[in-house]
């Protein structure tokens, strides 16, 4: 699957949004990029759409045709088109790693998820866009658990509260997976009625 291997502070810079978490370089220089970057921009209607929407997709890291299909699906789907975008977001395996604090970034989170790291319900997955489900269990392979990554989320743990759909066990880093987020447990700086206005312009 194809990722973005770009400089995400600049992209950060772009949207005037932290996609990182704690980047310090974005909070030194917290205005767009290029020799331009301090002049005003008219802000239009498809303007603050569009960028919304690249929020949204730099802060998971998903390409456009990936992140298209996710909004496609989220539409078929009963409820708010907005909110179930979300939701299937936040229920990408990466996001999980990242969400329960085994991993610094979402970048990290994909890395060790492509590795083959985890198992999902004791199965290996090395697919950063697999989705959990309801009363899924994913642990750490035996053969990672006293690597590097792992031995430093154990002392970190604590640092960053999971979210309240998920429970972290301590000692062996196991994420349980209590029920899928609805929007109020999900803490992105997102609009997403943008984007749905963005894509139902089409």
């Amino acid at each position: 699957m194809a990722r973005y291997t770009g400089p995400i502070t600049k992209k950060s810079r772009r949207l005037k949004t932290d996609l990182v978490g704690g980047d310090k370089n974005f909070e030194l220089r917290p205005f767009p990029p290029g020799q331009h970057g301090r002049r005003r921009i008219q802000e239009k209607e498809y303007l603050t759409q569009l960028q919304e929407k690249q929020k949204a997709r730099f802060a998971y890291g998903v390409m456009e045709k990936q992140f298209v299909r996710y909004y496609q699906e989220a539409a078929r789907r009963p409820g708010k088109t907005g909110e179930n975008l979300l939701t299937i977001l936040e229920s990408r395996l990466d996001n999980v790693v990242y969400r329960a604090g085994l991993a610094r970034t979402r970048r990290h989170a994909r890395q060790l998820v492509s590795h083959g790291h985890f198992e999902v319900n004791g199965v290996r997955v090395d697919v950063p866009s697999y989705r959990v489900e309801q009363y899924d269990v994913i642990t750490v392979r035996k053969q990672s658990v006293e690597t590097f990554p792992f031995e430093l989320a154990r002392q970190t743990f604590g640092e960053r509260t999971p979210p309240a759909w998920m429970h972290v066990s301590e000692g062996s880093l196991q994420i349980l997976i209590h029920q899928l987020p609805v929007r109020a447990q999900i803490d992105v700086p997102l609009t997403e009625q943008l984007i749905v206005e963005l894509y139902s312009k089409n």
